[in-house]
């Protein structure tokens, strides 16, 4: 028996990394992928293997994710909507100037608020729907190093629960909110930060591939939950951290030496060619 197609997905920042096999997994399992980006060239170029549908988009700006939103209800309903879309700046927090703090929080949590809002525009009228938000386990803990943008993602998580909470109190059974937050994954974001002592948080645990990561998107999709770490191990790991705050704290210097060490590792594999 052939299941039906599922209607059309929206994936923000897919033109490379994360978003990009998200967008190749869930087109895998039958969904009509709509990829954006704000870089137009390169997420054509990722979007013609999938059926070639692409649409820049800066996801700061709230009318461009409503037109996105529009355009994917307009073929086959839109069933599915992936906030993946996010930037890191690492360093102390006194460190950045109010430029890059604000440029993080408008693009990893008021970017992800305004694609959420966008589709449960269309969900909420059809009466059904699933947003996935990718947090990252930095919005389940602190993270030194990477305060502003774990800061971004702690406000990304509280308004997903609590607007999933909230459509549910309004009588919306069939339309889901959900979090993914992975583990470190070895995507461009990740890259350029092996000799970065400030980014040593993402390395303290094993590193994902986005295939990895994007096949448990493709399954959360499936079967909506409100919170999703992979792997999940580690999920229960910093959640035990951020309940004891004292204790992170002054654990912080052995987690960034498991980091900085992580980092070695990484360098020694990235050296010996491809993984």
């Amino acid at each position: 028996m052939t299941k039906p197609a599922p209607g059309a997905a929206v994936v923000t920042g897919a033109a490379g990394g994360l978003g990009r096999a998200i967008a190749a997994a869930l087109h895998a399992d039958g969904w009509q992928v709509l990829l954006t980006d704000l870089d137009a060239g390169a997420v054509a170029d990722a979007a013609a293997p999938l059926g070639g549908w692409s649409r820049p988009l800066d996801v700061r700006d709230e009318d461009a994710c409503a037109a996105v939103a529009a355009e994917a209800a307009g073929r086959g309903g839109l069933g599915l909507w992936v906030n993946n879309a996010g930037i890191l700046v690492t360093g102390p927090s006194w460190e950045h100037d109010a430029a890059t703090r604000r440029r993080m929080v408008e693009v990893n949590t008021l970017g992800a608020m305004n694609g959420t809002l966008a589709a449960l525009a269309v969900m909420r009228a059809r009466g059904h729907g699933h947003v996935v938000n990718v947090v990252s386990l930095a919005g389940l803990v602190a993270a030194p190093g990477e305060t502003v943008y774990a800061a971004s993602k702690h406000a990304l998580i509280a308004f997903s629960i609590g607007t999933l909470a909230d459509l549910r109190l309004a009588g919306h059974r069939g339309v889901h909110v959900s979090c993914l937050c992975p583990d470190g994954i070895w995507t461009p974001m990740l890259h350029g930060r092996l000799d970065d002592a400030n980014a040593a948080a993402s390395f303290t645990g094993t590193l994902l591939s986005p295939e990895r990561v994007a096949r448990r998107a493709a399954r959360l999709a499936r079967r909506p939950r409100p919170v999703v770490s992979v792997p999940r191990w580690r999920g229960a790991q910093v959640r035990l951290l951020d309940a004891l705050p004292g204790a992170a704290v002054r654990l912080a210097p052995l987690i960034l030496a498991a980091g900085r060490a992580g980092q070695r590792r990484q360098r020694r594999r990235a050296g010996a060619g491809p993984r």
